[in-house]
């Protein structure tokens, strides 16, 4: 009898991201992952009743790594080091997004562990903006702020720049730069 190969969990993980941003929660089998992983689907079946656990386990795994570069972020004093900071972390884990649009398409009663899952997945969804209402306040009391606007506006603003197709091919640089720039700044030009 031939054994069975081993992987990684950080493999397994690195490949569900993988297949998922490339066919989507509907498209992601277990076929899919055993192929490419070169294993059995029963060995995956070993660690997991169905995709859906794979996928929310795998989920938990990417936000926490999130979460802890956003707890770091905060160690810097100012609110525009913060800012620079928080787009770099948002370009270097762009895949949060298309991950949390997956995430609203598994249902939660699949199973318990499921449903579990996405509990934890909406948890960390609000830790992430209670870790960010400290940068928020940081602004505010440097006045970088404009005290008009809300809250909730001004980090969705953020998060979302991360969904904006760069259909010109421009340098990931250059994007990332022009980014900062339109938030901080604008677009229109201003004759001082």
């Amino acid at each position: 009898m031939a054994r069975e190969r081993k992987f990684s969990l950080d493999e397994l993980y690195a490949t569900t991201k993988e297949l998922l941003l490339l066919h989507g929660y509907e498209g992601f089998t277990f076929s899919i992952l055993a192929e490419r992983l070169a294993v059995s689907r029963g060995t995956l079946y070993k660690y997991y009743e169905n995709k859906e656990e794979l996928i929310t386990d795998y989920m938990l795994d990417e936000m926490n790594k999130f979460l802890v570069k956003l707890q770091k972020f905060n160690q810097h004093n100012s609110f525009e080091s913060q800012f620079n900071e928080l787009i770099e972390l948002i370009f270097e884990h762009r895949e949060i997004h298309h991950i949390i649009i997956i995430a609203l398409q598994i249902p939660a009663n699949i199973s318990k562990k499921v449903k579990l899952n996405k509990a934890k997945l909406d948890a960390q969804h609000l830790d992430m903006y209670k870790h960010l209402q400290g940068f928020i306040q940081l602004g505010r009391e440097e006045q970088m702020l404009k005290p008009h606007i809300p809250d909730g506006l001004i980090l969705g603003f953020i998060f979302q720049t991360i969904a904006i197709p760069n259909h010109f091919g421009i340098s990931y640089a250059e994007w990332v730069d022009s980014v900062k720039e339109i938030i901080s700044h604008g677009m229109f030009k201003h004759n001082d």
